[in-house]
């Protein structure tokens, strides 16, 4: 945990806190507690006490729990057992459609969205009629709903009666804490052991059979209420602290803005008046981009229409410049993978930088795809390398960055543009893409998007969007300020 920026991953916290109590290390046994295995002779009594009274139906013996099947090593006084020894496990239904009285009653009918990490919504989009209650399956107070097709394993404890479909297993624990077995199963080990069981389909699916086959580790009755209480209180705990750190990232996130807003405007560090002024900066900008369309290493555009005063958004210093980003960079588009083709997954011929790829101003190279020699070929023209800025058109709008050396030269989706400065030591890259950041250039594209159907942004408006151009020591001075304001915030 980073206590000074609040960073932390609660998620791990949450799934740690879990293992501990699994394994019989988050809470101390007590050698007076009354060991598991007189529990489970106790749930077995009672399973048969239900059996004989026709409450639930009998079933199959379950195997025996082999050596080889225990992941880990649990305290002596606990047990091994499987989930259908300790309850009984049923799949839910869908009452026909076609016969409405089994509908608009007053019992909520569960879906898989409805079961929550905090709480099972009750709050249905369909109610089963007391009719239709016969058709469904129910499942009743302390009950656990589980979901078992698709997105495996999200589960909670039922506090009133409802009906669920196909899709969601139900538990009705015998002797045994719900709370426990509802944390248990929210558990790394156990969600991955349903899908590890899970039919090998497009869809996983685990079928009660199988659940009820998934070992869990049992301890003793007053423990499972110890593991209960302490794994409440951590969990609140973590609650209180994603609160906040959400709190601080919010206003992290205002700060940052506010400080760019400032640099914006030319109010983040003072101006120098010997300094060069922005309007020779951008002569001497334009006269080599002329030279660079002469010599045909980059394409001559239809000249961009000037910036009138109505459009300029707030006032600048006066050594400070409005122009159009086309005219102080060179903007060319990706390109999509040729139809027909695919990208790998492992290293091939050249990396494919896609908008999911573009991450906290550079690449994440995590997850990146591959094109290989003949994709590389037909679209070998839209590369992007390391001294450039990738800008996302399309998806995301806005991602702005830089492209790693390790993979300069790399191919750029078509959801993005590449903006190559004309002259580098005369616009700075660092500030120029602090300037992207910023919400004057935010507020234009989304001005520019307001009228358009399908959210891109066309390369065209691109060039057309505004920017602020100070003098070049102090667009260096601005970068080096942000950057040592962006560490302390």
């Amino acid at each position: 945990m980073k206590t000074n920026s609040l960073d932390f991953d609660a998620q791990a916290l949450r799934e740690k806190i879990l293992d501990l109590a699994m394994r019989g290390k988050l809470v101390p046994q007590d050698p007076n507690d009354e060991p598991a295995s007189v529990l489970l002779d106790k749930i077995k009594a009672k399973k048969a006490e239900l059996i004989k009274e026709k409450k639930i139906k009998k079933t199959k013996s379950l195997p025996p729990i082999t050596n080889e099947e225990k992941p880990f090593d649990i305290p002596d006084s606990w047990e091994w057992v499987r989930l259908g020894d300790i309850g009984t496990v049923a799949t839910g239904n869908t009452p026909s459609k076609r016969n409405l009285e089994f509908y608009g009653g007053n019992i909520p009918f569960v879906k898989p969205a409805d079961i929550q990490i905090q709480e099972i919504n009750y709050n249905t989009e369909e109610y089963l009629s007391n009719i239709g209650e016969k058709k469904g399956r129910i499942a009743y107070k302390d009950d656990i709903l589980i979901t078992c097709i698709g997105n495996l394993g999200r589960n909670n404890v039922i506090n009133k009666k409802v009906a669920y479909n196909q899709q969601i297993n139900s538990i009705s624990p015998i002797i045994v804490n719900s709370e426990l077995i509802h944390y248990f199963m929210s558990s790394n080990f156990f969600v991955s052991s349903m899908y590890k069981w899970a039919s090998a389909t497009t869809l996983p699916i685990l079928n009660k059979t199988k659940l009820s086959r998934l070992i869990i580790p049992l301890p003793s009755l007053t423990e499972q209420k110890r593991i209960i209480v302490k794994i409440a209180q951590l969990f609140a705990l973590l609650r209180k602290v994603e609160t906040s750190t959400q709190q601080y990232a919010k206003l992290q996130t205002l700060l940052k803005s506010k400080v760019l807003d400032l640099a914006m405007r030319g109010k983040l560090v003072k101006q120098d008046p010997n300094d060069e002024p922005a309007s020779e900066l951008l002569k001497k900008i334009k006269a080599e981009k002329a030279e660079l369309i002469k010599e045909k290493k980059i394409k001559k555009s239809k000249p961009l229409p000037p910036i009138t005063d109505d459009e300029k958004p707030f006032d600048i210093p006066d050594s400070w410049e409005w122009v159009r980003l086309g005219n102080v960079v060179d903007i060319r588009g990706g390109k999509r993978v040729p139809k027909g083709e695919k990208l790998d997954e492992v290293k091939s011929y050249k990396p494919y930088i896609r908008v999911s790829d573009m991450k906290n101003e550079t690449i994440d190279l995590k997850h990146l795809r591959y094109a290989n020699k003949m994709i590389f070929q037909q679209i070998h023209n839209y590369t992007i390398s390391s001294n450039d800025i990738y800008f996302s058109i399309a998806g995301t709008i806005g991602k702005v960055g830089e492209v790693p050396d390790v993979i300069d030269g790399a191919l750029l989706t078509e959801n993005a543009a590449r903006l190559r400065l004309i002259n580098s030591t005369l616009l700075i890259k660092l500030f120029l893409i602090d300037i992207l950041k910023s919400q004057i250039v935010k507020d234009q594209h989304k001005k520019m998007l307001s009228k358009v159907a399908q959210p891109k942004l066309a390369l065209i408006k691109l060039k057309n969007t505004m920017i602020p151009i100070p003098p070049v020591s102090e667009q260096k001075s601005i970068s080096t300020k942000l950057i040592n304001l962006g560490q302390i915030l």
